[in-house]
């Protein structure tokens, strides 16, 4: 039976140590999706929603929440992140498909940061089109990819159950 390290023996909550952990490259994708009406889609396209650039907005606000992540998630380190990416693809009709991929060179994984930088970057851009679309739907919001540390390599599907 695996042992989840943010409990003690007695039950308590804590930080785990991550003192003895060999300093790595780590980098971690994640994914989070976006499912919209037709005629926002092409709004956010053609860039006439009234709040502005949606996808740098929400590119900003997910770098943004991958530098804060430890502020958001209690037993998650501060780490000083070495890079920060956010990509867009989409379908052409109504979904905006997210990956962010974060990296560090430190002692622990960048898991936490990829996956808020990809809900942060979806819940962005429901925030700046929701006085048009309050039906928007955030989805599929996982882990795509990590490397580095002594658990090693993972890749969604692969790993998964």
């Amino acid at each position: 039976m695996t042992q989840l390290t943010h409990f003690d023996e007695q039950g308590a909550s804590r930080m785990v140590d991550v003192s003895n952990k060999e300093i790595t490259d780590r980098v971690a994708a994640a994914h989070a999706k976006i499912t919209m009406k037709p005629e926002t889609f092409r709004l956010i396209m053609d860039k006439k929603i009234q709040k502005g650039d949606v996808f740098e907005v929400a590119r900003v606000a997910g770098i943004m929440a991958a530098k804060q992540a430890s502020s958001l998630i209690p037993m998650c380190h501060p780490l000083n992140l070495t890079s920060v990416k956010i990509d867009y693809t989409n379908n052409s009709t109504d979904t905006i498909d997210i990956l962010s991929e974060i990296r560090v060179t430190g002692k622990t994984g960048v898991e936490m940061e990829a996956i808020a930088a990809a809900s942060i970057c979806a819940i962005t851009i429901y925030d700046m089109c929701k006085s048009v679309d309050k039906g928007m739907v955030i989805s599929d919001i996982h882990l795509v990819k990590k490397s580095g540390g002594k658990s090693g390599s993972f890749v969604f599907g692969e790993n998964s159950a």
